[in-house]
């Protein structure tokens, strides 16, 4: 067996037993209209994300609560149906926004936030949450790893220092790319560095 072909059966069995984390810092996400309204125009893909189709764009936006700021924020395309502020526990700390742990897209009676952008502010009424660790899988790694959409799980991290983390939830759909998403609490937590590996242990 060669280099090139002993590499191959590595990643084979790696992909059949790690799944790779990422590190999501704060961003936001907005509806079209919003978009218009913040900065004159649709959002402008500046380059790919991980998971396909979503794009960090090039517009960036402060996020104002009753007691900081954040500028230069990262905002995520495409466009949604309802505006969505993702941060960290420390983050709300020094917004003064008591954010709830939810998963993207679940933010009913959730805290708002200002935006600002280039050419104007949205007054997000809801929307500002602490995204829910979480590992996205297409069908075909779900059935790999023993696991079903909406399943709660652990974790565990290879990494400086490693860790278990539970009450990860598991999302799976044919659009999505095998990652585990942790906020920059976490990934500070377990001394994350960009392409290290974790493993669902239960």
């Amino acid at each position: 067996m060669d280099g090139q072909e002993l590499r191959s059966l590595m990643e084979a069995v790696s992909q059949r037993v790690f799944v790779e984390l990422e590190a999501s810092g704060r961003h936001v996400h907005v509806t079209a209209e919003q978009a218009k309204a913040l900065f004159g125009h649709p959002l402008t893909p500046q380059r790919p994300l991980s998971q396909p189709g979503q794009y960090l764009a090039q517009e960036r936006v402060t996020v104002i609560g009753p007691k900081g700021e954040f500028r230069n924020v990262a905002v995520l395309g495409p466009e949604r149906k309802e505006g969505q502020v993702e941060i960290s526990l420390t983050d709300g700390k020094q917004l003064g926004i008591d954010a709830p742990v939810r998963l993207s897209g679940d933010v009913r009676n959730t805290p708002g936030a200002v935006l600002v952008g280039s050419q104007g502010r949205v007054t997000l009424p809801q929307g500002v949450i602490a995204a829910k660790r979480h590992i996205h899988l297409t069908p075909e790694a779900a059935q790999r790893f023993g696991v079903r959409d909406k399943q709660t799980v652990k974790l565990r991290t290879f990494t400086d220092r490693p860790l278990i983390f539970d009450d990860v939830v598991v999302r799976v759909s044919p659009d999505f790319a095998p990652y585990a998403h942790l906020d920059y609490d976490e990934a500070n937590a377990c001394g994350f560095h960009k392409g290290d590996l974790g493993r669902i242990v239960s």
